[in-house]
Protein backbone atom coordinates (compact mmCIF):
# COMPACT_ATOMS: atom_id res chain seq x y z
CA UNK A 1 0.00 0.00 0.00
CA UNK A 2 1.49 3.38 -1.28
CA UNK A 3 1.61 6.36 1.44
CA UNK A 4 -1.28 8.39 0.33
CA UNK A 5 -3.55 4.61 0.35
CA UNK A 6 -2.00 4.33 4.32
CA UNK A 7 -3.30 8.31 4.93
CA UNK A 8 -6.07 7.61 3.59
CA UNK A 9 -6.97 4.27 5.58
CA UNK A 10 -5.98 5.94 8.49
CA UNK A 11 -8.56 8.47 8.05
CA UNK A 12 -11.03 6.00 7.68
CA UNK A 13 -10.46 4.14 10.85
CA UNK A 14 -11.09 6.93 13.25
CA UNK A 15 -13.06 9.15 11.05
CA UNK A 16 -12.56 12.98 12.17
CA UNK A 17 -15.08 16.02 11.65
CA UNK A 18 -13.16 18.04 8.92
CA UNK A 19 -14.71 21.83 7.67
CA UNK A 20 -14.93 22.80 4.20
CA UNK A 21 -15.66 26.16 4.40
CA UNK A 22 -15.39 27.25 0.42
CA UNK A 23 -18.41 24.55 0.14
CA UNK A 24 -19.89 26.49 -3.12
CA UNK A 25 -16.79 26.24 -4.96
CA UNK A 26 -16.90 23.71 -8.03
CA UNK A 27 -13.90 20.79 -6.97
CA UNK A 28 -14.28 21.43 -3.27
CA UNK A 29 -17.42 20.02 -3.77
CA UNK A 30 -16.79 17.46 -5.83
CA UNK A 31 -13.77 16.34 -3.38
CA UNK A 32 -16.66 16.44 -0.51
CA UNK A 33 -18.46 14.16 -2.39
CA UNK A 34 -15.81 11.72 -3.27
CA UNK A 35 -15.22 11.94 0.76
CA UNK A 36 -18.33 10.75 2.02
CA UNK A 37 -18.56 8.47 -0.87
CA UNK A 38 -15.15 6.78 0.76
CA UNK A 39 -16.21 7.67 4.41
CA UNK A 40 -13.05 8.76 4.93
CA UNK A 41 -14.28 11.44 7.61
CA UNK A 42 -17.34 13.79 8.48
CA UNK A 43 -17.97 16.74 6.42
CA UNK A 44 -19.22 20.34 7.46
CA UNK A 45 -19.71 21.77 4.79
CA UNK A 46 -20.09 25.99 5.08
CA UNK A 47 -22.20 27.62 2.02
CA UNK A 48 -25.43 29.27 1.26
CA UNK A 49 -27.74 26.01 1.03
CA UNK A 50 -29.58 26.46 -2.53
CA UNK A 51 -26.42 27.06 -4.41
CA UNK A 52 -24.40 24.29 -2.47
CA UNK A 53 -27.85 21.76 -3.82
CA UNK A 54 -27.61 23.47 -7.09
CA UNK A 55 -23.86 22.73 -7.86
CA UNK A 56 -24.08 18.90 -6.30
CA UNK A 57 -27.08 18.28 -9.15
CA UNK A 58 -25.36 20.02 -11.94
CA UNK A 59 -22.06 18.13 -11.11
CA UNK A 60 -23.96 14.85 -10.69
CA UNK A 61 -23.10 14.37 -6.75
CA UNK A 62 -24.96 12.03 -4.63
CA UNK A 63 -23.40 12.07 -1.73
CA UNK A 64 -23.45 16.03 -0.57
CA UNK A 65 -26.53 14.95 2.01
CA UNK A 66 -24.35 13.15 3.94
CA UNK A 67 -22.48 15.92 5.08
CA UNK A 68 -23.37 18.57 7.53
CA UNK A 69 -24.59 21.53 5.81
CA UNK A 70 -24.01 25.30 7.33
CA UNK A 71 -25.41 28.38 6.10
CA UNK A 72 -23.26 31.05 7.76
CA UNK A 73 -25.90 33.82 7.00
CA UNK A 74 -28.25 31.60 8.77
CA UNK A 75 -26.38 29.49 11.48
CA UNK A 76 -28.20 29.06 14.67
CA UNK A 77 -25.41 29.48 17.05
CA UNK A 78 -23.91 32.64 15.28
CA UNK A 79 -24.77 34.77 18.59
CA UNK A 80 -22.79 32.60 20.68
CA UNK A 81 -19.92 32.58 18.21
CA UNK A 82 -20.04 35.71 17.93
CA UNK A 83 -19.91 36.48 21.78
CA UNK A 84 -16.79 34.40 22.23
CA UNK A 85 -15.19 35.76 19.36
CA UNK A 86 -15.55 39.15 20.91
CA UNK A 87 -14.48 37.64 23.98
CA UNK A 88 -11.44 36.12 22.33
CA UNK A 89 -10.39 39.38 20.69
CA UNK A 90 -11.82 42.15 23.22
CA UNK A 91 -7.56 42.98 24.14
CA UNK A 92 -7.60 44.01 19.84
CA UNK A 93 -10.93 45.77 20.67
CA UNK A 94 -13.19 44.03 18.86
CA UNK A 95 -16.60 45.11 19.31
CA UNK A 96 -19.26 42.47 19.57
CA UNK A 97 -20.52 44.08 15.92
CA UNK A 98 -17.82 43.41 14.75
CA UNK A 99 -17.83 40.12 15.76
CA UNK A 100 -21.50 39.28 14.57
CA UNK A 101 -20.01 40.17 10.66
CA UNK A 102 -17.05 38.11 10.99
CA UNK A 103 -18.83 34.50 12.00
CA UNK A 104 -20.76 35.26 8.83
CA UNK A 105 -17.17 34.94 7.42
CA UNK A 106 -16.81 31.10 6.42
CA UNK A 107 -13.02 30.86 7.16
CA UNK A 108 -14.11 32.25 10.91
CA UNK A 109 -16.98 30.51 11.08
CA UNK A 110 -15.03 27.33 10.45
CA UNK A 111 -12.59 28.23 13.29
CA UNK A 112 -15.45 28.60 15.60
CA UNK A 113 -16.87 25.66 15.21
CA UNK A 114 -13.42 23.78 15.88
CA UNK A 115 -12.70 25.71 18.89
CA UNK A 116 -16.44 25.42 20.70
CA UNK A 117 -15.28 21.48 19.56
CA UNK A 118 -17.81 21.10 16.98
CA UNK A 119 -15.17 19.73 14.94
CA UNK A 120 -11.39 18.42 14.70
CA UNK A 121 -9.74 20.22 11.64
CA UNK A 122 -10.30 22.98 9.07
CA UNK A 123 -9.52 23.14 4.99
CA UNK A 124 -9.43 26.04 2.95
CA UNK A 125 -7.80 27.62 0.15
CA UNK A 126 -9.20 27.04 -3.17
CA UNK A 127 -10.36 30.50 -2.70
CA UNK A 128 -8.54 32.01 -0.37
CA UNK A 129 -5.42 33.27 0.30
CA UNK A 130 -2.71 31.65 2.70
CA UNK A 131 -3.31 34.90 5.14
CA UNK A 132 -6.96 34.81 4.91
CA UNK A 133 -6.74 30.64 5.92
CA UNK A 134 -4.30 31.51 8.85
CA UNK A 135 -5.61 34.86 9.85
CA UNK A 136 -8.91 33.27 11.86
CA UNK A 137 -7.16 30.31 12.70
CA UNK A 138 -3.97 32.20 14.62
CA UNK A 139 -6.38 34.71 16.22
CA UNK A 140 -9.09 31.79 17.32
CA UNK A 141 -7.82 28.51 17.68
CA UNK A 142 -4.14 29.59 18.17
CA UNK A 143 -0.93 27.36 17.98
CA UNK A 144 0.05 24.73 20.12
CA UNK A 145 1.23 24.52 23.66
CA UNK A 146 4.63 25.85 23.66
CA UNK A 147 4.83 26.75 20.10
CA UNK A 148 4.76 29.86 18.71
CA UNK A 149 5.66 29.71 14.73
CA UNK A 150 3.53 28.13 12.51
CA UNK A 151 5.39 26.52 9.63
CA UNK A 152 4.88 24.22 6.32
CA UNK A 153 5.65 20.78 6.28
CA UNK A 154 6.12 18.35 3.13
CA UNK A 155 5.98 15.06 2.20
CA UNK A 156 8.26 14.30 -0.23
CA UNK A 157 8.12 10.17 -2.16
CA UNK A 158 10.88 10.31 -3.83
CA UNK A 159 11.67 7.12 -6.32
CA UNK A 160 15.01 6.33 -4.19
CA UNK A 161 14.20 3.70 -1.75
CA UNK A 162 17.15 4.20 -0.09
CA UNK A 163 16.64 7.49 1.02
CA UNK A 164 14.34 8.63 4.46
CA UNK A 165 11.73 6.07 5.14
CA UNK A 166 11.39 3.57 2.19
CA UNK A 167 12.21 6.92 -0.65
CA UNK A 168 10.02 8.71 1.80
CA UNK A 169 10.83 12.36 3.44
CA UNK A 170 9.52 15.12 5.66
CA UNK A 171 10.77 18.39 5.21
CA UNK A 172 10.12 21.41 6.95
CA UNK A 173 9.39 24.30 6.87
CA UNK A 174 8.82 25.31 3.10
CA UNK A 175 5.61 27.53 3.27
CA UNK A 176 5.52 29.87 6.19
CA UNK A 177 8.17 31.57 8.28
CA UNK A 178 11.26 33.42 5.87
CA UNK A 179 14.03 33.32 8.23
CA UNK A 180 13.20 31.68 11.41
CA UNK A 181 15.46 32.68 14.28
CA UNK A 182 17.01 29.50 16.42
CA UNK A 183 13.99 28.94 19.33
CA UNK A 184 11.77 29.16 16.09
CA UNK A 185 13.55 26.72 13.96
CA UNK A 186 13.72 24.29 16.61
CA UNK A 187 9.60 24.72 16.78
CA UNK A 188 10.17 23.73 13.44
CA UNK A 189 12.12 20.80 13.62
CA UNK A 190 10.03 19.71 16.49
CA UNK A 191 6.69 20.25 14.38
CA UNK A 192 7.99 18.59 11.62
CA UNK A 193 8.76 15.25 13.48
CA UNK A 194 5.24 15.42 14.27
CA UNK A 195 4.08 15.30 11.22
CA UNK A 196 6.21 12.85 10.48
CA UNK A 197 4.42 10.72 12.94
CA UNK A 198 0.88 11.52 12.66
CA UNK A 199 0.85 11.84 9.43
CA UNK A 200 3.50 9.94 7.24
CA UNK A 201 3.27 7.56 9.76
CA UNK A 202 6.92 7.32 10.83
CA UNK A 203 7.29 5.05 14.19
CA UNK A 204 10.78 6.42 13.79
CA UNK A 205 11.83 10.20 12.61
CA UNK A 206 14.92 11.06 12.75
CA UNK A 207 16.00 14.39 11.98
CA UNK A 208 18.86 16.25 10.19
CA UNK A 209 19.03 20.24 10.83
CA UNK A 210 20.65 20.75 7.07
CA UNK A 211 23.08 23.49 6.95
CA UNK A 212 26.30 24.21 4.32
CA UNK A 213 28.31 23.03 6.80
CA UNK A 214 28.95 19.58 8.89
CA UNK A 215 29.91 19.42 12.62
CA UNK A 216 32.09 22.35 12.21
CA UNK A 217 33.51 21.95 8.79
CA UNK A 218 32.57 25.83 7.99
CA UNK A 219 31.89 28.82 10.81
CA UNK A 220 29.05 31.27 10.03
CA UNK A 221 26.71 33.25 11.74
CA UNK A 222 23.92 31.28 9.94
CA UNK A 223 25.74 27.86 11.04
CA UNK A 224 25.71 28.92 14.61
CA UNK A 225 22.10 29.49 14.41
CA UNK A 226 21.41 25.80 13.41
CA UNK A 227 23.79 24.52 16.11
CA UNK A 228 21.54 26.78 18.59
CA UNK A 229 18.12 25.26 17.00
CA UNK A 230 19.66 21.78 17.30
CA UNK A 231 20.00 22.66 21.10
CA UNK A 232 17.10 23.74 21.56
CA UNK A 233 15.11 21.40 20.08
CA UNK A 234 16.24 18.71 22.23
CA UNK A 235 15.28 20.87 25.28
CA UNK A 236 11.65 21.15 23.88
CA UNK A 237 11.50 17.43 23.43
CA UNK A 238 14.22 15.27 24.65
CA UNK A 239 13.03 12.53 22.90
CA UNK A 240 13.44 13.66 20.03
CA UNK A 241 16.39 11.73 17.51
CA UNK A 242 18.05 14.47 16.17
CA UNK A 243 21.58 15.88 15.04
CA UNK A 244 22.69 19.11 13.11
CA UNK A 245 24.86 20.96 11.71
CA UNK A 246 24.47 18.38 8.88
CA UNK A 247 24.96 18.56 4.74
CA UNK A 248 22.17 17.05 3.03
CA UNK A 249 24.38 14.36 1.38
CA UNK A 250 25.41 13.97 4.90
CA UNK A 251 22.00 13.85 6.69
CA UNK A 252 20.64 10.83 3.62
CA UNK A 253 24.29 8.97 2.44
CA UNK A 254 25.41 6.71 4.74
CA UNK A 255 28.83 6.52 3.71
CA UNK A 256 29.33 10.22 3.47
CA UNK A 257 27.60 10.24 7.24
CA UNK A 258 30.04 8.15 8.65
CA UNK A 259 32.66 10.28 6.79
CA UNK A 260 31.32 13.37 7.94
CA UNK A 261 29.82 12.79 10.43
CA UNK A 262 31.17 9.91 12.58
CA UNK A 263 28.97 8.78 15.36
CA UNK A 264 25.79 10.58 14.68
CA UNK A 265 22.79 8.27 14.67
CA UNK A 266 21.02 10.79 11.93
CA UNK A 267 23.69 11.41 10.16
CA UNK A 268 23.46 8.91 6.33
CA UNK A 269 20.10 7.73 8.19
CA UNK A 270 17.68 10.95 8.50
CA UNK A 271 13.73 10.84 7.38
CA UNK A 272 13.32 14.07 8.47
CA UNK A 273 15.03 17.23 6.80
CA UNK A 274 14.37 20.91 8.72
CA UNK A 275 15.68 23.81 6.19
CA UNK A 276 17.47 26.59 8.05
CA UNK A 277 14.87 29.28 6.47
CA UNK A 278 12.71 29.62 3.86
CA UNK A 279 14.33 30.03 0.82
CA UNK A 280 16.38 26.97 1.26
CA UNK A 281 12.95 25.00 2.02
CA UNK A 282 11.00 26.02 -0.78
CA UNK A 283 13.20 26.44 -3.68
CA UNK A 284 14.95 23.19 -2.57
CA UNK A 285 11.63 20.56 -2.24
CA UNK A 286 11.09 22.22 -6.19
CA UNK A 287 14.33 21.00 -7.36
CA UNK A 288 13.46 17.52 -6.06
CA UNK A 289 10.11 17.33 -7.04
CA UNK A 290 11.25 18.61 -10.40
CA UNK A 291 14.53 17.36 -11.36
CA UNK A 292 14.32 14.25 -8.86
CA UNK A 293 10.60 13.14 -10.45
CA UNK A 294 9.42 13.37 -6.73
CA UNK A 295 5.71 13.96 -5.62
CA UNK A 296 5.44 16.26 -3.29
CA UNK A 297 2.45 16.79 -0.91
CA UNK A 298 1.64 19.87 0.83
CA UNK A 299 2.28 21.88 2.85
CA UNK A 300 0.68 20.65 5.78
CA UNK A 301 0.50 23.46 8.74
CA UNK A 302 2.33 22.90 11.41
CA UNK A 303 1.60 24.42 14.78
CA UNK A 304 -1.49 25.29 15.27
CA UNK A 305 -3.52 23.75 17.93
CA UNK A 306 -6.54 22.20 15.60
CA UNK A 307 -5.31 21.38 12.10
CA UNK A 308 -5.81 24.13 9.52
CA UNK A 309 -4.73 23.58 6.41
CA UNK A 310 -4.03 25.73 3.42
CA UNK A 311 -4.44 24.86 -0.05
CA UNK A 312 -3.04 25.85 -3.37
CA UNK A 313 -5.78 28.22 -5.82
CA UNK A 314 -4.90 25.82 -8.30
CA UNK A 315 -5.58 22.68 -6.56
CA UNK A 316 -7.45 19.55 -8.38
CA UNK A 317 -9.82 17.56 -6.50
CA UNK A 318 -7.60 14.98 -5.66
CA UNK A 319 -5.36 17.92 -3.62
CA UNK A 320 -8.54 18.31 -1.41
CA UNK A 321 -9.66 14.89 -0.92
CA UNK A 322 -6.16 14.13 0.21
CA UNK A 323 -5.71 17.07 2.04
CA UNK A 324 -8.49 15.92 3.80
CA UNK A 325 -7.30 12.25 4.78
CA UNK A 326 -4.16 14.39 5.82
CA UNK A 327 -6.38 16.89 8.10
CA UNK A 328 -8.02 13.83 9.55
CA UNK A 329 -4.22 12.26 10.46
CA UNK A 330 -3.31 15.63 12.11
CA UNK A 331 -6.39 15.72 14.31
CA UNK A 332 -6.08 12.18 15.58
CA UNK A 333 -2.75 13.39 17.15
CA UNK A 334 -4.02 16.75 18.09
CA UNK A 335 -6.22 14.71 20.53
CA UNK A 336 -3.66 13.09 22.20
Amino acid sequence: MDLLSQIVARAKANKQRIVLPEAEEERTLCAADKVLADDIAHLILIGNPDKVHALAKEKGLTNIDKATLIDPENCEKSEEYAQLLAELRKKKGMTIEQARELVKNPLYLGCMIIKTEGADGQISGALSTTGDTLRPALQIIKCAPGITCVSGGMLLITKEPQYGENGVLVVGDVAVTPMPAANELAQIAVCTAQTAKSVAGFADPRVAMLSFSTKGSATHEVVDKVIEATRLAKEIDPSLKIDGELQADAALVPSVGKKKAPGSEIAGNANVLVFPNLEVGNIGYKLVQRLGDAIAIGPILQGIARPVNDLSRGCSVDDIYYMVAITACQAMDAKK
